[in-house]
């Protein structure tokens, strides 16, 4: 039987970040082993992700660990060596709203000035000034990240923190676990597919969209499950100088890639159900029936686009209020969860590994506090609502 410190179910970002931290910054000298079931990350997530930061929630703590993220992101070179590069492009976020949603967007936009966010609120002859292309008719206002938001490559930043982990002395291994045992309230070991078992002074729930079930091992509620979302890869030839990642009224969002834009929605209340984990088959409908019109009436110029790709992941979807379950669960202490992000679990991966790691080492968070969080909002059915979900 192995033997580990901390086994880490999941090596995406967040199991990596966990890992990197936890031995790099915190100096963590114990054994962390990471169980990762697809170390190729095919259909993680992850890499499956718009990829995107941005500073634009409606909760204090999501800010918080956006601009983690972000400092994260600005010192990669510093941390990795002169050839880290992720391709951050820091292009913004506009949020426009009609009417109707002014008074979310106002108080979201208090709350992000007074967390020290760069956002800018618009009217419609400013967003008509500043970006000519855009059909401003519907439109009472629009938020403009001017600084520390954009969007990367997921890819290269995983590659970067794994690395990162495993030459800080985090072992990787390629399996899947099938079980958890614990004694009392203390989880012992967790069984793997192989045949192998880990004994473990403790175990961290990393694993995304099956967080729920790793944790159902424990018999522990966790209410999150996959949800599927499709990106479309477009080709249009019509210049819209200066776009950054726009999110229409309808939800509807796309951004810049390169020499064409990518952009997804998500599929409407009646599909927007659980999925299982090997479903990744596209929402292909919704380009005609949905993004293209959509974008067409938003941005004129998108009249004749063409659909070069698409390709679907799953968000983490937390159920009971869109935001992630983080820190130890409150009966059995040395299970810890990181999970549940419903979409924005890259850009507050790096923030998220800091906390658990020190909350794992320490006892207590003590560079960022995500305790909102914890699991017993879960257990009391007290949502802490996160209005800004894109």
């Amino acid at each position: 039987m192995t033997k580990a410190d901390l086994v880490i179910i999941g090596g995406a970002i967040m199991g990596s970040c966990l890992a990197y931290f936890l031995k790099k910054d915190l100096g963590f000298t114990g054994s962390v082993v990471v169980v990762e079931k697809d170390p190729t990350y095919a259909f993680s997530s992850t890499t499956l992700s718009a990829a995107s930061i941005r500073q634009q929630f409606s909760t204090p703590e999501n800010i918080l660990l956006s601009q983690f993220g972000l400092k994260f992101i600005k010192q990669l070179k510093e941390r990795f060596g002169p050839e880290a590069d992720i391709g951050f492009h820091e292009g913004g976020y506009l949020l426009l709203a009609s009417e109707a949603g002014v008074p979310i967007l106002e108080g979201n936009h208090k709350t992000q000035i007074e967390m020290g966010a760069d956002v800018a609120l618009l009217s419609p002859d400013d967003l008509k000034s500043k970006y000519p292309w855009l059909n401003t008719d519907d439109l009472a206002a629009g938020s403009l990240g001017v600084t520390g938001e954009g969007w990367f490559d997921a890819h290269m930043l995983l590659d970067l923190v794994r690395k990162g982990a495993i030459a800080a002395g985090a072992t990787y291994i390629k399996d899947e676990v099938v079980g958890i045992e614990k004694e009392g309230n203390k989880v012992t070991a967790v069984k793997l597919a192989s045949g192998d078992t880990i004994a473990c002074g403790a175990a961290a729930n990393c694993a995304g969209p099956n967080a729920g079930r790793i944790a159902a091992m424990l018999n522990i509620p966790l209410p999150i499950e996959a949800r599927k979302r499709t990106i479309f890869v477009i080709d249009c030839k019509t210049p819209h100088p200066g776009m950054p990642l726009l999110v229409d009224p309808s939800g509807l969002y796309i951004r810049p890639e390169g020499d064409y834009f990518i952009s997804g929605i998500g599929p409407g209340a009646d599909r927007d159900l659980a999925v299982a984990l090997d479903d990744v088959d596209p929402h292909y409908d919704l380009f005609e029936e949905v993004i293209w019109p959509t974008l067409y009436e938003r941005m004129p110029g998108f009249d004749a686009i063409k659909m070069v790709n698409a390709w679907a992941g799953h968000y983490e979807y937390c159920t009971l209020d869109q935001n992630a379950v983080i820190g130890a669960h409150p009966e059995i202490s040395n299970f810890y969860i990181a999970a549940g992000f419903s979409g924005h679990g890259l850009q507050h991966a790096p923030g998220v590994g800091l906390a658990v790691g020190e909350l794992f080492l320490h006892g207590e968070y003590r560079s960022l506090d995500p305790s909102i969080f914890g699991y017993e909002r879960v257990a009391n059915n007290k949502p802490v609502k996160e209005l800004n979900v894109i």
